[in-house]
């Protein structure tokens, strides 16, 4: 299998201890994350090849969350160094009716000083048959969203396959600034991942249903495929979730699945890392979106934001093995 290449900015979580509150919490608990890094963390640890694509300080916070990267077998040789901060986000984990809340420190750091012409997209794509990026790169600032562009292009020449998760954050960019900076990019793009809501808001799809709503973003923009997520939840600590692709026409419903949340960051890049994964080693589409809802699942029993299975326990879950019980 030939590799996947993702593009974003790896950060620093601090997450409140349990429970607690911002208020009261006296201490924090460090994990290196970030969308795109997650996605390329699950994707290795499924046993694909992939290469991370950022921009981090040449001091040892920066040299340590590369280093979790690694020990996840994530290829980091395309990573520049540069710029005095790595990005952080505090995360305080919501229970039962108190939902979570995350508060950003990402301002000037190191990604956002990125210029096009910073990365030799043609050698870093090199070997390489699939591109990944979302939407939160391009809201950092606006020679970031020049560089996702630039890497877009350069995807499309050497004819790799890209995919993109819209991943609206409302705390970084208005719904109006992102339509108007990331229409114009899914002309590059074979992969949409999208919720219902930012489907609709920023990318301007029609319809009610899942399916609908992917017939339309197929119809406006050329999309190979469209992969959504729905979750139904009563409390912030359960959920029912499931996912449906939408491809040549057909729509590929997930089963669902009944979760008890410890930590809901990084489903959804779960999802889509083993979709990206499952799809590259040729599997059929019902195959793949029941692996990334499997993935999606196992992700909010997992403290921190990467993914930590193996293909044989996501391909268990997926066939319907014994979830929760005890092995022994």
């Amino acid at each position: 299998m030939s590799h996947v290449v993702t593009f974003g900015e790896l950060m620093f979580r601090l997450t409140t201890p349990g429970h607690e509150r911002f208020l009261q919490a006296s201490r924090f608990e460090i994990t290196p994350g970030g969308a795109e890094a997650n996605v390329a963390a699950v994707i290795s640890r499924l046993g694909g090849k992939t290469e991370f694509v950022s921009r981090m300080p040449t001091h040892e916070l920066g040299q340590r969350a590369i280093d979790e990267l690694r020990r996840h077998g994530v290829g980091t040789s395309h990573v520049a160094r540069g710029g005095e901060r790595i990005g952080i986000y505090f995360l305080e984990q919501g229970a039962s009716q108190r939902p979570g809340n995350v508060i950003y420190d990402r301002a000037r750091s190191a990604i956002t000083e990125v210029q096009p012409g910073d990365f030799d997209w043609p050698r870093i794509f090199t070997g390489a048959s699939w591109f990944h990026w979302t939407g939160i790169t391009p809201a950092l600032s606006k020679s970031a969203a020049q560089v996702c562009e630039e890497a877009c292009r350069a995807a499309k020449k050497r004819g790799l396959t890209v995919s993109f998760d819209i991943n609206f954050r409302a705390k970084l960019w208005s719904t109006k600034a992102a339509a108007r900076t990331l229409q114009p990019l899914m002309k590059h793009v074979d992969l949409c991942v999208a919720g219902a809501d930012e489907a609709r808001g920023i990318l301007g799809a029609t319809g009610n249903s899942d399916e609908t709503i992917a017939a339309s973003l197929v119809e406006r923009f050329g999309f190979k495929t469209v992969a959504m997520t729905s979750r139904q939840s009563g409390t912030a600590s359960a959920t029912n979730c499931g996912a449906m692709i939408f491809t040549g026409g057909r729509a590929f419903q997930s089963p669902r699945h009944e979760i008890t949340i410890v930590d809901r960051v990084g489903s959804g890049d779960a999802f889509t890392g083993t979709l990206i994964f499952s799809l590259m080693r040729g599997d059929a589409p019902q195959t793949a979106v029941n692996l990334g809802a499997a993935a999606g699942a196992l992700k909010h029993t997992i403290p921190g934001d990467f993914c930590l299975v193996s293909l044989a326990e996501v391909e268990a879950l997926a066939a319907g093995g014994d979830g929760g019980r005890v092995r022994r």
